[in-house]
């Protein structure tokens, strides 16, 4: 441990930054992953239970059972049940409206991650460059005798951008995993949303 943290700290002070911004990805990606699973946006037993009550025209259980839910799958039926007696078109309306609020929701945080993994790199680039301009002022003051103060800069140099892209790579990846998630999540809405609007739209007033 004592090996890693000198390693570290011979990074110079881009390392702060660097180690910052792994901790910011991790605390975002960990809680958007959970926040994105289908059991926690879109879950199968309340899309299939909604869909009896309504089909049975049984509307106040349907909206008491959202209001219990409140999920971004349970605010979207609950719009599309309360629309209820509307023109198709307006239903699908204000189906449309509340999912592009609820897409936006879910996509929170993303680009977040998305940011890091870009700029990751950068900062170990800076520290490289850093490293380097070290290394050629030693070199200036002192010549090329001073192998101990050269090899701290360069050094430097490669430790910041390994850290850089020990950093941005599962950012990458992370990032990767979001997008995914949230795709496919938008998709579950989508897919439950149109069988509602069919419903809803047959059922009129109930």
């Amino acid at each position: 441990m004592s090996d890693l943290i000198s390693l570290l700290q011979s990074g110079g002070p881009v390392m702060i930054p660097i180690g910052l911004a792994s901790v910011v990805a991790l605390g975002v990606f960990l809680p958007r992953v959970i926040a994105l699973r289908q059991s926690v946006v879109a879950p199968r037993g309340f899309t299939v239970e909604l869909e009896e009550l309504i089909k049975q025209s049984r509307y106040a259980d349907a909206l008491t059972l959202c209001k219990k839910a409140d999920t971004p799958a349970s605010r979207v039926a609950e719009t599309a049940i309360l629309s209820r007696g509307r023109s198709r078109e307006a239903i699908k309306e204000r189906i449309e409206e509340v999912g592009r609020r609820e897409s936006a929701a879910l996509e929170a945080g993303s680009d977040v991650v998305g940011t890091i993994a870009t700029i990751a790199p950068l900062l170990g680039l800076l520290g490289t460059v850093w490293g380097m301009i070290l290394t050629f002022e030693v070199i200036a003051s002192q010549g090329m005798g001073a192998i101990g103060d050269l090899a701290g800069g360069i050094s430097q140099a490669l430790i910041t951008t390994l850290a850089g892209l020990t950093v941005a790579i599962p950012a990458v990846m992370g990032h990767r995993i979001l997008l995914g998630q949230v795709d496919a999540r938008i998709l579950d809405l989508e897919d439950m949303s149109l069988r509602l609007l069919d419903l809803v739209a047959e059922g009129g007033e109930g």
